[in-house]
């Protein structure tokens, strides 16, 4: 992705690694996210074959050809085999928000949807996690449970409202109230500890 000059972020679970810090499990792919409206400088920069998936199936990616919604997937293999697979964020040009592709209501400001580890960008745990939230496998149950004690509470909360908008009833938000209850009692803790520690220092001064 060198000189790409539009904003990009590994996707998927690596992504959720590069937030957390470690390898938390074996990824079979890598993905990229990028948005829409920036394809045509993905496209210029991409050779060996180009396929974008279409009802399930690859289908050649034209040069100079935009690709409109839903297509959103594109699978690249450059001539030593190597494979990247990018993923066609929305966004709004006139509020330069990121925009949920399944869900136009729920957005995140375009600059706090990707973050960096060490110079590599990545697109936010909340947002990953809202994908993989739709039919949710072992595996990604396994993401959510690693990245969740990791999450501030403004990105538990954005999540949260978020699933409970696009999927009510979706078994991930009794997991992040547990969560939420669980850091509020410990904050709740510390805080009587801070208490404490004041209190005894008060009455070492007097």
């Amino acid at each position: 992705m060198n000189g790409f000059t539009a904003p990009w972020g590994i996707a998927g679970g690596w992504a959720l690694d590069l937030f957390i810090g470690h390898e938390s499990r074996p990824h079979a792919d890598i993905d990229i996210a990028i948005m829409r409206a920036d394809q045509q400088q993905l496209r210029s920069r991409l050779s060996g074959r180009v396929e974008k998936v279409v009802a399930g199936e690859l289908a050649e990616w034209s040069s100079g050809e935009m690709l409109e919604g839903p297509v959103h997937e594109i699978h690249v293999t450059w001539p030593d085999d190597y494979q990247l697979e990018f993923l066609l964020n929305e966004q709004d040009q006139a509020t330069h928000e990121w925009v949920f592709r399944r869900d136009g209501r729920i957005r995140r400001t375009l600059a706090a949807a990707f973050a960096t580890n060490r110079d590599v960008p990545y697109l936010v745990p909340e947002i990953v996690l809202l994908y993989k939230a739709k039919g949710a496998t072992e595996k990604d149950d396994a993401d959510l449970s690693a990245v969740l004690p990791h999450l501030s509470s403004e990105q538990r909360t954005w999540l949260g409202q978020a699933l409970a908008a696009t999927t009510p009833g979706h078994r991930w938000l009794s997991v992040l109230a547990r969560e939420a209850e669980r850091t509020q009692t410990f904050d709740a803790m510390m805080q009587m500890k801070k208490i404490d520690i004041a209190t005894i220092e008060a009455a070492r001064r007097s």
